[in-house]
């Protein structure tokens, strides 16, 4: 065996001996012969949501919640603003539609009010004034710009902070990905429990820490609350029961503290009650800002708020320093887990309610499977049987060269960790077509070359080179076409673009370069004066 020849069938033997050691942990999947590194190094093909099971939602986020929530804060710095400046005002509110009010005495404090917000709050524009009693209303709203900056933003940022979820809930090729203008789709493979899993994704967990006011039980209880106050209702759990009560309790409207400054938030238990919570870590900044308001309001209460429930409010008996705090509130082991989860993801920016939930059976999934190794298997064997028919020996040479592409696409599929979908079985099925007619070309030109009186070798030589740059030319077309429909295709239409971009490589390598060592091999070592062709 010539040099050449010897380093060529090499590279075949290493390529065909590292495809089976990628995909020894898909066939073998339940086994524990193979060693942890090995499974760790080389994973099994993932399957898709249509294979083995799992959820599939749809999500829509409300925008327009997180311009309200932009224009509170908006009130809340111009709130501030003003009382720095000494600028006399009645209050600060956000109406109905987003509209941001300040109620002045006169119109000398109106005329401050306008040249504070033209200079600090330039995103916001001046509607017409409006009476509040007899007093004047300066209003405003954001620009139309802003209003959409806002809204795309809120849904980004949703779509990073659930992916943060989903990689802390331990989903394998799971998919996130944006839908139109605020609609986000989560599709989560082999998962065992889909309640858990929405009820995680569609929680707000907005943490807030507010300042209990000193309100009248009587007052509480009728909803009589003076301005800046606000209701709303703390959880209590009998920890002999385990019985949820909600009891009324009076918060002031302005957030001294949110969960956008914590760093850290791990289960803890107590050793009172030996019952699980959460303790909190927050940043420097929000460290230095819990500091300040525990040694401003010491023997007053702190409501930690979580998407508008009350889950405790204790007392501040001390100067808190160091930038910790928790929270309880007879949480269930999994509960804490999961608040810990999502308050580490960050809280979303906008409310999210579910437009659709599907759930894929494991059945299913398995079904599917078998339908698609069996189209796999029933196409191949028919080319099989056509290839050896038509073509004789060098049908069998084809046939070689087919299986091995089918190996090759496999493992590439398990090295680049790609998930394995029904369409992506469509595009392994044509592949395998595509193969098949890269052989077809190279046999054809090698019968005109025969025809013409060509020795053997000549013959297989000139009908590789002369079919080579047709090939050529006819898979990087499609190659592209492939690439073009990962990049802008969705869901499906990627699964079935990753196969075919994956098996177009692994098919020009089969057809030109294993089937041509074959070929040279049995020339050489057979001295073969006539091909069965």
């Amino acid at each position: 065996m010539s040099g050449n020849l010897r380093i060529r069938a090499g590279i075949v033997l290493f390529c065909i001996a590292l495809a089976l050691v990628v995909l020894a942990p898909t066939v073998f999947r339940e086994s524990k012969v193979f060693p942890s590194w090995w499974k760790k190094t080389f994973e099994p093909i993932h399957l898709g949501l249509d294979l083995q099971g799992g959820i599939h939602l749809v999500l829509g986020v409300d925008t327009d919640k997180a311009v309200e929530s932009q224009m509170g804060a908006i009130a809340d710095e111009l709130d501030t603003l003003m009382k720095e400046q000494d600028i006399v005002f009645k209050r600060v509110d956000v109406a109905a539609g987003g509209v941001l009010g300040v109620v002045v005495y006169d119109e000398t404090a109106g005329k401050l009010v306008e040249d504070l917000v033209r200079k600090q709050f330039g995103n916001l524009q001046a509607l017409p004034d409006s009476r509040a009693g007899e007093y004047t209303r300066k209003n405003y709203q954001m620009q139309e710009a802003e209003v959409q900056r806002i809204k795309d933003y809120a849904v980004r940022q949703a779509l990073e902070t659930l992916r943060n979820r989903v990689d802390q809930f331990g989903v394998s090729e799971p998919v996130l990905q944006r839908e139109g203008d605020d609609r986000i789709l989560i599709q989560l493979p082999g998962l065992k429990d889909p309640k858990r899993a929405i009820d995680l994704i569609g929680k707000t967990a907005r943490l807030e820490f507010k300042m209990v006011a000193d309100v009248p039980e009587a007052d509480l209880s009728r909803g009589r609350l003076p301005a800046g106050v606000r209701r709303l209702y703390e959880r209590r759990v009998d920890r002999a029961t385990h019985r949820v009560t909600e009891t009324p309790i009076a918060v002031y409207d302005k957030t001294v503290l949110t969960g956008d400054l914590i760093s850290d938030a791990r289960v803890t238990i107590d050793r009172s009650f030996n019952e699980p919570g959460v303790s909190l870590q927050f940043n420097s900044v929000g460290a230095k800002r819990f500091d300040q308001i525990t040694a401003n309001n010491v023997g007053k209460r702190l409501a930690i708020v979580l998407d508008d429930v009350v889950y405790s409010a204790p007392n501040i008996r001390e100067r808190i320093s160091g930038g910790n705090a928790q929270i309880t509130g007879s949480f269930t082991e999994q509960e804490a887990t999961d608040l810990a989860i999502v308050l580490r993801a960050g809280s979303l920016p906008a409310p999210v309610h579910i437009m659709e939930d599907r759930t894929v059976g494991p059945s299913l999934g398995r079904d599917s499977i078998n339908r698609g190794i069996f189209s796999v298997l029933l196409g191949g064997l028919l080319v099989i049987v056509i290839m050896a028919v038509y073509y004789r020996l060098s049908g069998l040479v084809a046939n070689v060269a087919l299986i091995l592409n089918l190996v090759f696409m496999m493992s590439l599929l398990a090295l680049f960790k790609a998930s394995l979908t029904l369409p992506g079985i469509a595009g392994i099925v044509l592949t395998l077509g595509m193969a098949v007619d890269a052989n077809v070309l190279i046999f054809e030109r090698i019968r005109e070359e025969v025809r013409r009186g060509q020795t053997p070798r000549l013959a297989v030589q000139e009908g590789f080179a002369r079919a080579f740059r047709t090939i050529l030319d006819a898979n990087v077309t499609t190659l592209i076409a492939a690439l073009v429909l990962f990049e802008f295709g969705t869901g499906p239409v990627k699964g079935f673009a990753v196969t075919l971009s994956v098996g177009i490589v692994s098919s020009v390598f089969t057809a030109v370069f294993v089937s041509r060592v074959i070929f040279d091999y049995f020339l050489e070592k057979r001295k073969i004066s006539q091909l069965s062709i």
